[in-house]
């Protein structure tokens, strides 16, 4: 009976330290500078409605805030507007996510001058 105990406890192990490396792999240490921009996750549970639109049109983010200072190792102080002081201004990481300044290509459009019959000059 022990061990039967014994090879029970020994693959558990195992199972324990591939699935320790698998999660290990994907994990990456996120941190934050005071004065970075970062981006709310307002839903973390599906189902729930905020901000007034619920299922695939919910916002799974909103807007920049800045962030003030670190919180232990995984929590940030976030600078809030007025209307959302309700809330608590310190959320852990995985509520966070970095906010891309670059708003990528910006094109530039041409105004064209169409004619009563609907054709224009190229």
């Amino acid at each position: 009976m022990k061990e039967k105990v014994e090879v029970i406890h020994k693959r558990l192990i195992a199972a324990q330290d591939r699935q320790r490396k698998y999660a290990d792999q994907s994990r990456k240490d996120v941190l934050f500078k005071p004065r970075d921009k970062v981006l709310l996750k307002i839903s973390p549970l599906k189902g729930l409605s905020r901000f007034g639109k619920n299922g695939k049109l919910s916002p799974r983010y909103i807007r920049p805030f800045e962030v003030l200072r670190q919180v232990g190792k995984v929590a940030y102080e976030l600078a809030l507007p007025p209307q959302m002081q309700h809330l608590h201004n310190v959320f852990q990481v995985s509520l966070l996510k970095k906010y891309n300044t670059d708003a990528g290509p910006v094109i530039e459009l041409e105004l064209v001058d169409i004619h009563q019959d609907l054709s224009y000059m190229e």
